[in-house]
């Protein structure tokens, strides 16, 4: 079987080469669709400008999240540093709706209610040329997104969430170019800035909506997040199994890392069992645990008399 620490390792140094993928694309167009937006005065382009700095900006903090949660456990945190990702993720998601989001309404009130920009044919043109630069980059930057969530094994995007944020920062990024394209474009047939505010705050209320969700799912996991149902009843199966164990009175479990997971349990030992033989019990019930699930690595038992008149 695997070590996980290694596999975790080789998936870590896939998911940084992604993350570094993504932070040079928006590096890249966050100032060519600056430099765009100032020329054509194009509310659209700005506010899709901001969104590759915050995307940048969050990209850092998962490079963080990568290093630092892979340090080794300490006194001060005895089951490591693994929440580390799913702390800096969580900052990830407040920076997409700070930066990205509340700028991107700032530029559609301010285009619906400021004095109009001053036009130029060409400078849309130019604008309409960096999205279309911004696009590729943003697309091959999700391709390689999707790739490495498609060779995960199981839920995939669920395990991992600097891997999650990538993909979901990519993913609002194509959309976000092509609601500022099709806001521009609209604006130089019509000649209505209406279009390209709309832009705006189409962009921003799906930059708020999906830092929402990423929010939500690293507050889950940064709070304490047990495994999914089916594992869970996998475990309990397995506790059950065990010819040393009469009953299984509680069973809990919380994801602490990307590959570490604590397993907590209360058991009522078959009749007959002498003292000597406990601790020699419980090891070998800890390794059936560890050898079906590696990532259990910190498994605890805890050996109790339940009444038989009050088991379920």
């Amino acid at each position: 079987m695997a070590d996980p620490e290694k596999s975790g390792t080789r998936e870590d140094r896939k998911t940084r080469l992604t993350v570094l993928v993504a932070l040079s694309a928006n590096l890249l167009i966050a100032v060519a669709k600056a430099v765009g937006g100032l020329i054509a005065g194009s509310p659209a382009l700005l506010s899709e400008a901001a969104h590759s700095v915050a995307d940048s900006l969050n990209e850092v903090f998962l490079l963080a999240a990568l290093h630092r949660s892979r340090r080794p456990a300490d006194r001060q945190h005895p089951f490591g540093y693994g929440k580390e990702r799913f702390f800096w993720s969580l900052l990830a998601a407040v920076g997409i709706f700070v930066m990205g989001g509340c700028f991107s309404f700032f530029q559609g009130f301010e285009a619906l209610t400021g004095p109009a920009p001053k036009e130029t044919h060409s400078g849309y043109v130019a604008g309409l040329v960096v999205l279309g630069v911004a696009l590729l980059a943003e697309g091959g930057s999700l391709v390689r997104a999707v790739l490495q969530v498609r060779a995960q094994p199981g839920e995939g995007i669920g395990s991992d969430p600097a891997l999650r944020t990538v993909l979901a920062e990519d993913s609002t990024a194509v959309l976000g170019v092509l609601l500022a394209a099709g806001g521009m474009v609209l604006h130089m047939v019509t000649g209505g800035i209406v279009w390209e505010a709309s832009a705006s705050l189409a962009i921003g209320a799906l930059l708020v909506y999906v830092a929402y969700r990423l929010g939500k799912t690293a507050r889950e996991q940064l709070i304490g997040e047990a495994v999914d149902p089916e594992l869970r009843r996998e475990i309990l199966e397995l506790l059950d199994s065990q010819p040393e164990i009469d009953y299984v009175a509680a069973l809990h479990t919380m994801r602490l890392g990307m590959d570490s997971t604590l397993v907590a349990a209360r058991i009522d030992l078959a009749p007959g069992i002498e003292s000597e033989a406990l601790e020699l019990v419980s090891e070998r019930i800890k390794k059936a645990i560890k050898d079906a699930w590696p990532e259990a690595d910190q498994i605890f038992l805890d050996v109790v008399e339940v009444p038989a008149g009050v088991r379920e």
